[in-house]
Parts: C-alpha cells; sequence; structure tokens
C-alpha cells in the first residue's frame, strides 16, 4: 500500500508541474488547469487510503463540503473579484497548514514522541502559515474596499514588526527546546503564543502596503502558503505535501520576483520599507482645471476621419462594467474602416497579471492583438489615438515625475502621453486605485475626456463611428 501510495504522489505531482507549465499561454490554460485539479484529485484519493477509519468520514466530509463551497464559489465570483478570490483561497491554505502544525504538535507533547523534524518545522510552519493567512485576509479586505484601503501606517511600525519577529523566535525556541528558555511558558503555550503573534504580524507587515503594490503581495503570501504546506509535509510525514508545497512555493517566488521587476518595485522596500505608505493617501482631483469634456460624437468622428493607427488600452474600469463585448464591437468597426487596431496590456491590468488578457480573449479579442508593456511602448509615438477604457494608475505619467513622492512612482506605465490623442472613457476625474491623479486628464490639447460607464462610452461611440 505504501508503494502505490508513493506511485500515486509521484503522478499528482508530475500531473502538478504539467499543469502549471500549460497556465502561461492563454490557449492551453483552461487544460493546465483541469490537470492540476486531476492531480489534486488522485493525491487526495491516494491519502484516504493511509489513514484510519475513523479519520475517513470526517475527511470525507471536509472534502466534500470544501468541494461543494469552492465550485459554488468560483460559478459566482465575478472576473473582477478575481484577485479577492484568489487572496482568500490563499490565505485558507496558509491557516490550514498552520492549524495542521498546532495539532501535530500537541499530538507529540500529548504521547511523549520525540520528533526533532517536527519539532524544528512546527514553528517554522506556524509562523509563515499563519503570517499567509492574516495577510491574505488583509489583501482580501483592501481589494475589496471593506477596511484598510490605501496605506495604513504608524509610528515605528517596522520596529515593532522586527521586535515581533524576534519574539516569534525566541517564542519559537523555547517550544523546540522543552520549556528551557522561558520555564513558565510550556512548549505547547509557546507554540500557540507563536500563532497569535505570527497572525498579527501579518496584519501589520500588509495594511502599510497601497493599491499598486497588492498584485506582488498576493503573489508573496502564495509563495508563504506553500512553503507552509510544504513544512507541515516533514511535519506529516507526507510526500505529496512537501512536493505540492514546494511546487507552489517556487512558483510563487518566480511569479513574484518577475511581477517586483516588471512593476519597478523592489520587494525589500515593498516588505520592510513600506514604499507604497510613502504617498499621501488619496489624492483629490483638480476639479477647477480646465478638461476637454468630448461627446461620443465627437470620439467617433476623430476615430472616423482622423485616426489611421488607433491603440486600445483596457482596465480594471473596463472589466467591472463587463464592457469587453463592445470594446470587440469598436474593434471591428474600426477595422472594417481599414484601420490598425492594437491592445496595450500592463501587467497588472486588472489588478492581476493576465487577468485582462483571459477577460479579452474570451470576448473574441485576437490574442495576437493583445501587447505587452514592452511591446506597445514603441507603437505609441506613431499612433493617432488611444482609446483608454477604465483605466488609470497604468498610463499616469506622474509615475515617472522624479519631482513627485507617490504610490506609483518608479512604476512602469503605457505612454500613452506619446500618442497624438488620447481619449479617456470614465466616470469622472477621479483617481484610480493607488489614489494618485492623473496630470492628463487636464491636457485640453492632446486629451478627450468622455465621461461615461464604459459600457455605455464604448456603445455610443461604436454608434457615432458607424453614423460618420
Amino acid at each position: 500500500m505504501q508503494a502505490a501510495t508513493f506511485l500515486a504522489y509521484l503522478a499528482a505531482a508530475a500531473l502538478f508541474i504539467v499543469g502549471i507549465r500549460r497556465l502561461r499561454r492563454p490557449e492551453t490554460a483552461r487544460s493546465g488547469n483541469t490537470i492540476a485539479a486531476t492531480g489534486m484529485a488522485i493525491a487526495l484519493a491516494a491519502t484516504l487510503f493511509v489513514i484510519e477509519f475513523r479519520g475517513l468520514l470526517l475527511i470525507g466530509a471536509a472534502a466534500l463540503i470544501g468541494a461543494v463551497v469552492g465550485a459554488v464559489s468560483a460559478q459566482k465570483v465575478k472576473m473582477t473579484a478575481m484577485p479577492q478570490m484568489v487572496a482568500a483561497y490563499n490565505g485558507v491554505g496558509g491557516g490550514a497548514a498552520a492549524l495542521i502544525a498546532l495539532s501535530e504538535f500537541y499530538h507529540l507533547q500529548t504521547t511523549g514522541e520525540q520528533d526533532l523534524v517536527a519539532s524544528v518545522t512546527v514553528p517554522l510552519t506556524i509562523l509563515i502559515g499563519s503570517v499567509s493567512f492574516a495577510g491574505s485576509a488583509i489583501a482580501f479586505l483592501k481589494l475589496q474596499e471593506v477596511a484598510f484601503t490605501g496605506s495604513v501606517s504608524f509610528p515605528l511600525q517596522q520596529v515593532v514588526n522586527a521586535l515581533l519577529f524576534l519574539g516569534i523566535l525566541l517564542l519559537a525556541a523555547n517550544a523546540v527546546l522543552g520549556g528551557e528558555i522561558i520555564p513558565s511558558l510550556p512548549p505547547v503555550a509557546s507554540v500557540v503564543a507563536v500563532l497569535a503573534a505570527s497572525l498579527v504580524l501579518g496584519v501589520l507587515v500588509v495594511i502599510p502596503i497601497g493599491g499598486a503594490d497588492m498584485p506582488i503581495v498576493i503573489s508573496l503570501l502564495n509563495a508563504f502558503t506553500g512553503l507552509a504546506a510544504a513544512a507541515s509535509g516533514f511535519v506529516l510525514n507526507n510526500y505529496i505535501l512537501i512536493i505540492g508545497g514546494t511546487i507552489v512555493g517556487a512558483s510563487g517566488t518566480i511569479l513574484t520576483r518577475l511581477m517586483s521587476s516588471a512593476l519597478g518595485r523592489p520587494l525589500g522596500k515593498i516588505i520592510f520599507a513600506g514604499i507604497a505608505a510613502s504617498g499621501t493617501g488619496k489624492q483629490a482631483p483638480g476639479e477647477d482645471r480646465p478638461v476637454h469634456d468630448a461627446s461620443p460624437q465627437e470620439v467617433g468622428e476623430y476615430l472616423a476621419d482622423e485616426a489611421q493607427k488607433v491603440v486600445i488600452v483596457p482596465g480594471y474600469g473596463l472589466a467591472v462594467a463587463q464592457a469587453q463585448g463592445a470594446i470587440r464591437e469598436l474593434m471591428e468597426a474600426l477595422e472594417e474602416r481599414g484601420k490598425q487596431v492594437l491592445f496595450g496590456i500592463h501587467p497588472v491590468a486588472g489588478r492581476m497579471p493576465g487577468h485582462m488578457n483571459v477577460l479579452l480573449t474570451e470576448a473574441g479579442v485576437p490574442y495576437d492583438k493583445l501587447l505587452d508593456l514592452e511591446d506597445i511602448n514603441p507603437e505609441f509615438e506613431d499612433t493617432d489615438a488611444v482609446i483608454v477604457v477604465g483605466a488609470n494608475d497604468v498610463v499616469n505619467p506622474a509615475a515617472n515625475d522624479p519631482e513627485q513622492d507617490t504610490p506609483i512612482s518608479g512604476m512602469p506605465i503605457l505612454e500613452v502621453h506619446r500618442a497624438k490623442k488620447v481619449i479617456f472613457i470614465k466616470r469622472s476625474l477621479s483617481p484610480g486605485f493607488a489614489g494618485v491623479d492623473n496630470p492628463l486628464f487636464y491636457d485640453t490639447e492632446k486629451t478627450m475626456m468622455l465621461f461615461s460607464d464604459a459600457k455605455q462610452g464604448l456603445q455610443e461611440v461604436l454608434s457615432a463611428l458607424k453614423g460618420a
């Protein structure tokens, strides 16, 4: 039975790797997800054969409840809320790893068994898993705009975090050494204290991080959850947890580094210096400054008569308005008139990497028209019109202004300001998720502001274009 279980775990791990590899391209992402899910089903089934029957019923019931909750939530969640869902599920995984480690440590203490590996890895699992759980919960609240929006900080916050971390290490050492460091605190109580302190640390680490950096934080916390799962595998002597957790931890770390590099955000500064907290919070839009308030007819006529090359930049507002179908129709209408149409996709358009690509390809936009930041920026120089739909931070020139210190300072942007004309379709002059006002709004010679819901605005421009 042990040999069969090991082979099943090996097959599951292979399916995890193949599935993750196929997630790299939109054309193979669906099958990659299915392959990885199949691997997880094999791992779960193999695990059921190596546990006691009295625990099988509870585990089966838990698995059934989890499957129902996961299936229903996956069907109900809106595409715009996908980052929040990722954060929530990631946090649950980290919390589960922490609680499993705590339970196993209590079992070892009550039975008197001595296991050096478990004694060392339990506090580590609890620390990483608890930070992941609490941090992911804060990330969810931030993205959902329920609480802790923007950057939340207090004096000497980094000092408090450092002292709290040192305290966690002291408690962990006390647990490993059987209470020799703090005789009045038994090992189990020390581990419970590690759990509580780690939850507080997870909250304090994430609350000062602003909206522009949340995708990186979610990816980092995902890597933490993988490491916590791998560490719990050593505690339980379970190979699939070690293999699967290591894969998740490694892939999450690689993605975090890639996103940090793409957004120009040094990871150390995000986590330890609170780079996003350097801004002053939400900036008030310049209501007293003039803007070019354009009508759909004016925009449609310009696109019909003067624009030969058009770049469309979609953002979170487009996803919220479910305007991907309308933007595809506008693309087709422009191409029928002989216009060249491209799409500029920022790495965090829609708040998560790949989010906007999936949304547009499912709506029928050809994938070869979706160009990333490095490929689309050279195209703006000879672009006649850029249509920005529901985006702000990713096109904000303030990010490259050395005289400003904002939550998006240093972040690579789509350089739409280099185009001949920029057309914004948005509800108001309100700043984006990072809370930074966009000076491009007030360039009345270059910029047209069409104040409208994204879907309605696109439909009105499409009607005007067809009638021009």
